[in-house]
């Protein structure tokens, strides 16, 4: 997930500088160990808006219109405590959760079955409930270089769990990519 220097992950237009070939293929990289996102209602409207068409804008970078294909083939699950049902693109489900065990029960019930990785999108709400709910076994930030104030990623999280580094990278637009193993106490 994109983030800031200080762990803010709501309202991207609002610190995302752009993203560069390089950072955009990395991403792309990543993409390619999962087959399942997890977003809340309002980023997915924002990908819906996005991706069905960005692959075939002019002037779209190959990185860009490798992500668009991978976005519409992966299964998106849209987390909505309101009825989602019409949500118009292609391999998507709306999941109604009312409470903490309802995340809980769906994020339980799909790691159990067969696939490839499951990727959490957000939004920040959702993310700082997984986080919470100890549901991330592996954390796979952008930094961006810039402090930003708005919602953060631990603002909800009681305890310390650490974490363990597993690889990190930089880019020609200044991101650090970062990526870290849930260890749990």
């Amino acid at each position: 997930m994109m983030t800031t220097l200080n762990g803010r992950l709501d309202d991207p237009d609002a610190w995302v500088t752009g993203v560069s070939d390089d950072h955009y293929w990395a991403i792309d990289r990543g993409y390619s160990t999962f087959d399942t996102i997890l977003v809340g209602r309002r980023t997915y409207e924002e990908m819906a808006a996005f991706w069905p068409g960005a692959g075939d804008e002019p002037g779209a970078s190959a990185p860009q219109q490798s992500m668009a294909r991978r976005m519409s083939a992966y299964q998106k699950y849209v987390f909505s405590s309101a009825d989602s049902r019409d949500l118009g693109w292609t391999n998507t489900e709306g999941v109604r959760v009312r409470n903490d065990d309802d995340i809980r029960a769906f994020a339980t019930d799909l790691t159990a079955q067969p696939g490839g990785d499951i990727h959490l999108s957000g939004g920040a709400t959702l993310a700082q409930t997984f986080v919470r709910l100890g549901l991330v076994d592996e954390y796979r930030f952008f930094v961006y270089p810039v402090v930003s104030k708005g919602m953060c990623w631990y603002d909800q999280v009681d305890g310390a769990d650490g974490l363990e580094l597993r690889s990190a990278a930089t880019y020609d637009d200044g991101v650090a990519a970062l990526t870290y193993k849930a260890v749990r106490s």
